[in-house]
C-alpha cells in the first residue's frame, strides 16, 4: 500500500525533500540540518581516511574544524571559532546537542524569531570560545594542556538558547522522565551547577564552554527586556551580505511572495499556525511585562493582526 501524503516535501524523492525542507523549514531546522550534515561528511571522509589504510583522522582534522586554546593559533583559522559550533564526532555528543536544540529552539522561536534564533546561536557560540580561550589563558592548571587542546560541539551554543528561554520563562513548567513537572529556572540552575562542577573531572574546556554559553543567554534576555537586542548587529550584517536568507525563514515573507488564495491546504495550515503563535507570544509577553515591553517589530505585527 503506497500512501502519498499532498503537497509534502519528499514526494519528489529523500534528496530533493531534504532540500526543500531545508529551503522551507525553520531557522531551527536549517540550523539541526547543518549539524547533522556536518558530522555525516566527517564520518564518510573518515570511511575512506581508514580504507586506504590511515588512523587518527579526528586528531587530524580538529585543528582545522576546532576552535583553539590558545588565542594566538586562531590568527591561522579564524573560520574555526565558527566551524566548532557545528562540529561533533560522537553520535551521542551529535544527538543529544540536537534534542536540546529541538526542544529549547521551539519555545524560543515562539518567544522571539527565528531570527534571533540564528544570533544566539551564532554569538553563544562565540561568546562560549572567548570564555574558553581566556580561562586556558589565565589558569594554571590549564598550562600545559592549552598548547594541545581544541574544542568542538555546539553545545554553548545550545546553553545560550536554552538559557534565553529558561531566563524569559522561569516559571514554566516542562514535564522530566521519573522526576515529574520541573520549573525552567530549577532546570537551568541545575545544569549551570553540573558544568560548574564538572570542570574537575575532565573535559574541563567544553564545561567552560557551556557555562560561557549560558552566560550569553541570559544576558540577552536581560537585554531583551530592556529593548535591547544583542543579536541586532549580527542579523545586519547578514542583511548586507545578502546571506541572510539562508538561516531565516523564508516564509516570514509569505504575504509579500506568494498570496494567501494561492496557497495549498498544508501551506495555508502552516502559515495560520505560526502567525497565530507569533501573535499569542506578543500577547502573552504584554501580559507579563506590558505593552511597552513590546519591540518596534512586535508592535507592528500586533497592529497588523488589528487591521486584518
Amino acid at each position: 500500500m503506497y500512501n502519498r501524503a499532498y503537497g509534502s516535501n519528499f514526494s519528489g524523492g529523500i534528496w530533493n525533500g531534504i532540500k526543500n525542507s531545508f529551503k522551507q523549514g525553520t531557522t531551527l531546522t536549517r540550523l539541526i540540518y547543518i549539524n547533522i550534515g556536518v558530522f555525516l561528511v566527517i564520518k564518510i571522509l573518515e570511511v575512506f581516511f581508514v580504507l586506504a589504510g590511515q588512523r587518527g583522522f579526528e586528531q587530524l582534522l580538529l585543528p582545522y574544524v576546532g576552535v583553539p586554546a590558545l588565542p594566538e593559533r586562531l590568527l591561522y583559522t579564524p573560520w574555526t571559532i565558527i566551524t566548532y559550533m557545528f562540529t561533533q564526532f560522537g553520535f551521542l555528543h551529535l544527538l543529544f546537542n540536537m534534542l536540546w536544540l529541538y526542544w529549547f529552539g521551539s519555545i524560543f522561536q515562539n518567544t522571539f524569531s527565528s531570527q534571533k534564533l540564528t544570533g544566539v546561536y551564532l554569538l553563544g557560540g562565540i561568546t562560549g570560545a572567548i570564555i574558553y580561550m581566556a580561562a586556558y589563558a589565565l589558569f594554571p592548571a590549564f598550562e600545559l594542556e592549552r598548547y594541545q587542546s581544541w574544542a568542538i560541539g555546539a553545545s554553548a551554543s545550545v546553553m545560550a538558547i536554552v538559557f534565553a528561554v529558561c531566563t524569559y520563562h522561569p516559571n514554566y513548567k516542562i514535564y522530566v522522565f521519573l522526576i515529574g513537572p520541573v520549573k525552567l529556572i530549577h532546570l537551568a540552575i541545575f545544569t549551570a551547577v553540573i558544568d560548574l562542577l564538572s570542570i574537575p573531572s575532565g573535559n574541563a574546556g567544553g564545561h567552560i564552554a557551556h557555562l560561557g554559553g549560558a552566560l550569553f543567554g541570559y544576558l540577552f534576555t536581560l537585554s531583551f527586556r530592556r529593548n535591547l537586542d544583542l543579536t541586532k548587529g549580527l542579523s545586519s550584517l547578514f542583511t548586507k551580505l545578502g546571506n541572510s536568507r539562508l538561516f531565516h525563514k523564508k516564509t516570514m515573507r509569505v504575504k509579500y511572495k506568494k498570496k494567501v488564495s494561492d496557497m495549498n491546504d498544508m501551506e495555508y495550515n502552516e502559515y495560520k499556525k505560526r502567525k497565530d503563535d507569533r501573535i499569542n507570544s506578543i500577547l502573552d509577553k504584554i501580559s507579563k511585562h506590558g505593552y511597552e515591553s513590546l519591540t518596534k517589530e512586535e508592535k507592528e505585527i500586533l497592529f497588523k493582526s488589528k487591521n486584518n
